[in-house]
C-alpha cells in the first residue's frame, strides 16, 4: 500500500473505518508545520491523533486542516481539532453547516438512526471566526506549500477539490478506489448531479494531476487512467440504476440487485471476497441506489440540483 508521495510531503493517515484501507486523511508536510486534508469522523479522533504520531507529530500540531466537503467521513472530526486552535477551510456552501451542524445531525441521525454515534461519534459547532470558505481557484499558502481550492460539484454541491502542485486530494468527487481496483463513484443523496460530476471530471483532467488523494483510499499515482475508470463507472452504474427504476422496481426492493451488480462488476477487475467488503464499507450500497434514484426523479420531472 502507497502511504507517501515521492516528494515525501504527502503521507497517507488509515483511519481503520471498520477495516484497513477504507477511510484515510492526509498529511501534509509544510515549513510552517503539518497540515491535514480531510480528518474522518469524531469516532475516529484517536486513531487519527495515533496515526499522527506515527509521523512524528500531534494533533495540537496542527493549524489548518482542509476538508473536501462536510459529510461525516470527511469532516466530522473538524471541531474536535478546531478545539486545538486548527483553522477548517471548506466550500462556502459548506462553511454554514460546520458553525451550526443541526440539519447535518438530523439528516445523518434519519439514515443511520441508532448507529450514529458508533459510526461517526460527535458533532459540534465551530466558532465562524475559525472557518475560511474557500472561493473556487482560491490559494491557500501556508509557508512553502500552497493549495488551490477547485469547486467539483456532483457528488455533492459544497465540494472541493484541493490541487498540490501535480496531485489532487479529489474527496469523493474523484470516486472510491480500494487497492488497484475500478474507481466507483459513490452516489449519496441529496444532491447527485451527473452533469456536474462530468464537467468536475473535466476540470480534474485539465489539472493533469500524476497523482490523486482519494479518500477512500490511498495514493495512487496514475492520475489519467483513475479518471478514466471514474468516468465510466460514473455513467454505466448510473444508467443501469434508471434501466432498473424505469421496470416501476422501489428503491428498497433495488438495493440487493444494485449489491449484486456492484459485486459482478467489482470481482470482473478480480478483486477478492475481502476487498469487495471494502468498497461496501466505503460506499454503502443503499446510499447509492437512494442518491441515484432521487437524481432520476429529479431529472424526469424537469428539476435541477439546487
Amino acid at each position: 500500500m502507497d502511504h507517501g508521495d515521492s516528494q515525501g510531503q504527502v503521507a497517507l493517515l488509515d483511519l481503520h473505518f471498520q477495516a484497513e484501507g477504507t477511510v484515510g486523511a492526509f498529511l501534509v508536510r509544510t515549513s510552517q508545520g503539518p497540515v491535514l486534508v480531510e480528518t474522518g469522523p469524531e469516532s475516529l479522533y484517536g486513531p487519527l491523533g495515533a496515526a499522527l504520531q506515527a509521523q512524528g507529530f500531534a494533533l495540537e500540531d496542527v493549524r489548518h486542516v482542509f476538508v473536501t466537503h462536510i459529510h461525516l467521513d470527511h469532516a466530522g472530526a473538524a471541531w474536535r481539532l478546531a478545539r486545538h486552535g486548527a483553522r477548517i477551510y471548506v466550500h462556502p456552501k459548506g462553511a454554514p453547516h460546520l458553525a451550526d451542524p443541526g440539519k447535518l445531525l438530523d439528516s445523518a441521525r434519519r439514515i443511520y438512526g441508532e448507529a450514529m454515534e458508533r459510526l461517526w461519534g460527535r458533532l459540534e459547532p465551530i466558532p465562524p471566526g475559525q472557518i475560511t470558505a474557500l472561493g473556487d481557484g482560491e490559494t491557500v499558502r501556508i509557508g512553502d506549500t500552497g493549495l488551490e481550492a477547485l469547486h467539483t460539484p456532483g457528488h455533492a454541491i459544497h465540494h472541493i477539490t484541493y490541487r498540490l502542485d501535480d496531485g489532487l486530494f479529489t474527496g469523493d468527487v474523484g470516486g472510491i478506489r480500494i487497492g488497484d481496483g475500478p474507481v466507483i463513484p459513490p452516489f449519496p443523496p441529496p444532491d447527485i448531479d451527473l452533469e456536474a460530476w462530468r464537467d468536475s471530471i473535466a476540470r480534474m483532467r485539465a489539472a493533469r494531476p500524476a497523482f490523486i488523494y482519494p479518500t477512500h483510499f490511498g495514493i495512487k499515482r496514475d492520475g489519467p487512467a483513475h479518471l478514466d475508470s471514474l468516468e465510466e463507472n460514473l455513467h454505466g452504474i448510473a444508467q443501469w440504476v434508471k434501466v432498473q427504476l424505469a421496470t416501476g422496481i422501489s428503491e428498497e426492493a433495488l438495493i440487493p440487485g444494485f449489491q449484486a451488480y456492484m459485486q459482478d462488476l467489482l470481482a470482473g477487475h478480480g478483486l477478492p471476497e475481502e476487498v469487495i467488503q471494502d468498497y461496501e464499507i466505503a460506499d454503502p450500497a443503499f446510499m447509492s441506489v437512494y442518491g441515484l434514484a432521487r437524481y432520476w426523479r429529479r431529472k424526469a420531472s424537469g428539476a435541477t440540483a439546487s
